[in-house]
């Protein structure tokens, strides 16, 4: 499915004239050799140029359409008309002079059998420099010298002659396209992608651009070992791909991810997405409503398209009629050494996956701090929250980003992972922060138990609540500010030191804790005791004469949830005053 999907989706940009043809791809080239009639070297040209990269501007190799590499995994494999300098000049600086030969004869044999006979001075001319390149001599080349140091260290170079790329030559392009429509040499078997018979792909282009993957990419269909392995078959013949579908998913997959605008990191997990239709409207809003993106549109513009797509109405927006019923699809891709894992792959119609999206933003939200600059908690920030952020590493758990984020868009129970990761984090921290609270409200309106009813579930402070966890939350909170008023500036609070036994066992904690209260209540003028003295006298009238002994986790939650609610209210009281 995901291999189709692709397909479809490069057969889209295809028809829109939106990426490479057949046997043509995108390559990032340092380099131009300028080439005579005679193949002698005169000239380097410098082809990089000024990109943002963050706030800075660096310079960076220049992306050509060129024929598409070879995937190379070992031994030597030559590229047409564009490669490193081991296969163009027969020279690196790994110190294998006999490797940099080997490359580059292959490279000399592979244009020999291309372009001899052309017709063509472009092609007489490359021709012509392979046969009189002399790579022992190549330092004493001037052209050479101002560069070296960049040309050794693996940039891409290609040909010019006569002013033109040699790429450009509309001879030479019919000459490639004939080879790479009658190359390979795989077995004739039914593909499994597209369901036509034809050469079967050995080894498919390799993926680039996913986070912590190789930077040379990584296969996304991959058979190197007998174990996975079966009926005497080798390699990808255990998926049969023709030539063209594995051209066409891996450039498809490979355009997604060099569009960083729309690119989004989960943890460990890679994602991408795209509608079926192409275009990057529908990646746009998607970024802002489900992936916390900077909106590039006015705010009243997407909220207007986002309320009438959820509706099941389609909308024309940024010149383009946007439909709910629009098939789209999210991709999570991982690291797994030369290889990729599919953390997810979603598909269902782009309506569908805002509305379920929408429904989690309502579950999440909470009242927030004064600071709090986030007008919604975007998933990156939910994942945060389960992860200590004085740590080295701030990866949150591999399997937590894909398991939430089906959740959220398929519109099923949140992953007990997820209420897990952050009850560590708060007993760990002793810190209910807005995102925390809000992932345990949103997780027990999805995943209901009896233990944490819908009364404690609220955006703010429910003081009509009469469960026991919620108001001993709210206790709590009551006696720490009475401790910080008594105690104006004081640096360790009953919370650092009782906060994680009273939420586990409230028996043996609050008669602690109430007695130290008449302790700080003394220290207060009339006022300010009568007022805590109040709250306290009617929170322990809501809880009775005893207190449970033990907590369980999920009435600590409505506990977490109870001193959440209480301590915004007083934050709350503070700014009014």
């Amino acid at each position: 499915m995901i291999l189709q999907a692709l397909t479809a989706y490069y057969q889209t940009l295809a028809n829109r004239g939106e990426i490479a043809l057949p046997g043509w791809s995108k390559v990032k080239v340092s380099f131009a050799l300028c080439i005579t009639d005679d193949g002698v070297l005169e000239q380097i040209i410098p082809l990089l140029t000024e990109q943002p990269k963050g706030k800075k501007t660096v310079l960076a190799p220049r992306s050509f359409t060129l024929p598409a590499p070879v995937k190379r995994s070992s031994g030597v494999a030559a590229n047409f008309l564009c490669d490193n300098s081991s296969y163009m000049l027969g020279i690196d600086s790994k110190g294998k002079p006999q490797r940099s030969a080997a490359c580059f004869a292959a490279c000399k044999d592979l244009h020999e059998t291309l372009l001899d006979g052309i017709d063509s001075p472009a092609a007489k001319a490359v021709l012509a420099f392979f046969r009189a390149w002399q790579s022992e001599q190549a330092a004493a080349y001037p052209a050479l010298a101002a560069n070296m140091e960049e040309i050794l260290a693996g940039a891409n170079l290609i040909f010019q002659y006569n002013g033109c790329f040699i790429h450009e030559d509309p001879l030479i392009r019919r000459v490639w396209d004939a080879y790479y429509q009658t190359s390979g040499d795989g077995p004739e078997m039914v593909c499994l992608v597209t369901g036509q018979k034809g050469s079967v792909e050995s080894i498919h282009p390799a993926i680039k651009n996913v986070s912590g993957a190789q930077s040379s990419g990584a296969a996304l269909v991959s058979f190197n070992a007998p174990a996975f392995c079966s009926y005497g078959k080798e390699q990808n013949c255990n998926a049969p791909t023709s030539k063209y579908a594995a051209f066409a998913y891996t450039t498809a997959l490979n355009h997604l991810l060099a569009d960083r605008d729309h690119v989004y990191r989960m943890g460990d997990t890679t994602v991408v997405c795209w509608a079926k239709s192409g275009g990057n409207v529908y990646q746009n809003i998607f970024g802002w409503a489900c992936m916390g993106q900077s909106p590039s549109y006015s705010l009243n513009d997407l909220q207007s398209a986002l309320q009438n797509l959820c509706a099941g109405q389609a909308v024309l927006f940024d010149e383009e009629r946007l439909s709910p019923d629009m098939e789209f699809y999210i991709l999570g891709l991982s690291p797994n050494a030369a290889r990729l894992s599919v953390r997810f792959f979603l598909r269902d119609t782009f309506g569908t996956f805002l509305r379920n999206a929408q429904a989690h933003q309502t579950r999440l939200e909470i009242v927030k701090p004064a600071y709090d600059k986030f007008d919604t908690l975007p998933l990156w920030k939910l994942l945060d929250e389960t992860v200590n952020q004085n740590a080295r590493d701030k990866t949150p758990a591999p399997n937590l980003a894909g398991e939430v984020l089906r959740a959220v868009l398929n519109n099923t129970p949140y992953p007990a992972t997820l209420r897990n990761s952050v009850a560590l984090r708060i007993r760990a921290e002793r810190e209910v922060t807005r995102g925390r609270a809000a992932i345990l409200k949103a997780y027990y309106l999805k995943n209901t138990h009896p233990d944490v009813p819908k009364e404690v579930l609220t955006v703010s402070l429910n003081p009509d609540s009469t469960n026991p966890a919620y108001n001993l939350g709210r206790l709590f909170s009551v006696l720490e500010a009475a401790q910080e008023a008594a105690n104006p500036g004081i640096n360790t609070t009953i919370k650092d030191k009782y906060f994680g036994s009273a939420s586990a066992t409230p028996g043996h904690v609050f008669p602690v804790l109430l007695k130290l209260a008449q302790s700080h209540l003394k220290k207060l003028d009339g006022g300010l005791r009568t007022y805590y003295d109040k709250q306290i006298t009617e929170l322990l009238a809501k809880l009775g004469e005893s207190y449970p002994v033990r907590l369980n986790m999920h009435q600590q939650g409505s506990f977490q949830l109870g001193y959440y609610h209480q301590t915004q209210m007083r934050y709350a009281k503070k700014e009014e005053k």
